[in-house]
């Protein structure tokens, strides 16, 4: 008597990002290998002709359905229907494209037909040309999916990951816009991502803002009057969490595996460690949304388009980390 046994797989929503970078040639590249065709059943919101293009480009071959076979891809087209955008610069079109195919993408989650969504590198300039009026794509996401909790892009590194208290807002703003409450949420988030990841007692630090942490108020007070108090009610709730440090010494330790996770209080503070320990592996997660969206933390490269020596590295684990998201929301 034989017995058929049945592979979970998550089913990933997979856009080619902004038409006009490297999106098309990385997306190419993924699904050529039959073994990340065999880890999902991939939905990319393009046409087969366009799959076909991209992979008839940089010299690969996939295969391309209508329906999963467990070996193959499904082309699930694209809403969008303008003008095709030029490459190798930011557009209009090329903003309007990515609009449409994450719209796409998050009506196929609220709809039940994805357990994860993963977009190629876009431009955020052209996407505000499109109408996103939001900060960031992690806040626009938000808004369509009603969501009003705690959220926060998540970096990922091999061996660390970092979360925010704020993100894609000017440096004059920062300060204003930091409090204990959104301290402790972005080390609760952090802390659930990475136990989520198999680690059981994460150990976490927290950034200072200011130089030095601060020197006791000479230099500001944030860390007085906001991020300590924030680390100390995740502290309270049994979180094993530290700081605030200064953050030039502290990626040195997180770097060294001092740490499993570091909070930062905007974007830069932590993005410049990152792509210095990682640039070539760097993923970020949209986190604290109700479905897991990965991308590569790099940008489109328009100067190397066509050349065919676009990296596959962040764009490969960005899938990895998909699919493992992916199966959590199946099981949950």
């Amino acid at each position: 008597m034989s017995t058929t046994i049945q592979i979970k797989r998550p089913r990933i929503a997979l856009t080619i990002g902004d038409p006009s970078g490297i999106g098309p040639e990385l997306v190419a590249k993924l699904l050529a290998d039959p073994v990340n065709r065999q880890k999902a059943e991939i939905r990319v919101l393009a046409s087969s002709d366009e799959i076909s293009a991209a992979a008839a480009e940089v010299g690969v071959s996939i295969p391309i359905g209508e329906e999963y076979d467990g070996a193959n891809v499904v082309a699930v087209g694209s809403n969008y229907s303008g003008e095709e955008a030029p490459r190798g610069t930011f557009s209009l079109a090329g903003g309007k494209r990515v609009y449409a195919d994450l719209l796409k993408a998050l009506e196929m989650y609220k709809s039940g037909e994805a357990d994860s969504i993963m977009f190629a590198p876009l431009n955020k300039t052209a996407l505000h040309l499109a109408g996103m009026n939001e900060e960031d794509e992690l806040r626009w996401f938000a808004k369509f999916l009603d969501f009003d909790g705690f959220t926060s892009e998540l970096n990922f590194v091999p061996g660390l990951t970092t979360s925010r208290v704020t993100s894609h807002i000017p440096m004059s703003e920062v300060a204003a816009r930091m409090n204990a409450f959104d301290v402790n949420n972005a080390i609760v988030l952090l802390n659930d991502v990475i136990r989520g990841s198999g680690v059981a007692e994460p150990r976490i630090a927290v950034c200072a803002l200011n130089p030095h942490g601060g020197e006791n108020g000479q230099f500001g007070r944030e860390e007085i009057e906001h991020i300590t108090p924030g680390v100390k009610i995740a502290q309270n709730a049994g979180i094993n969490v530290s700081g605030p440090f200064p953050a030039d010494t502290l990626f040195i330790k997180a770097h060294q595996g001092e740490f499993d996770g570091v909070v930062t209080m905007y974007h830069d503070q932590g993005q410049i460690a990152m792509k210095l320990m990682g640039f070539d592996s760097g993923v970020t997660v949209q986190g604290g949304l109700p479905v897991p969206i990965a991308t590569p933390a790099h940008g489109t490269a328009y100067e190397i388009v066509g050349q065919g020596i676009a990296n596959l590295g962040p764009t490969q684990r960005a899938f990895d980390i998909s699919v493992s998201l992916g199966l959590q929301q199946e099981s949950n």
